[in-house]
């Protein structure tokens, strides 16, 4: 079941992912994560746990708060 939380915060790391012009794997190696996080971060599947976010944040050079505002 989509959480539509979960999805919302995964479509904003996307959303910022790409506009950095970043690829997924990209984002792993820079975020110290694997693709596999990242996918399932960015699908919605599980929960994120908050030093993952300030990992994510800090790879995509924005603050976590920008995530969590998810205006995409």
């Amino acid at each position: 079941m989509k959480d539509d939380l979960l999805f919302k915060i995964g479509q904003s790391v996307r959303y910022i992912r790409i506009k950095n012009g970043l690829s997924q794997e990209e984002l792993a190696f820079r975020s110290n994560l694997n693709m596999n996080s990242i996918s399932t971060l960015e699908r919605g599947l599980n929960n994120v746990k908050i030093k993952t976010l300030y990992k994510i944040a800090e790879a995509l050079d924005v603050k976590v708060e920008d995530i969590l505002n998810c205006q995409f």
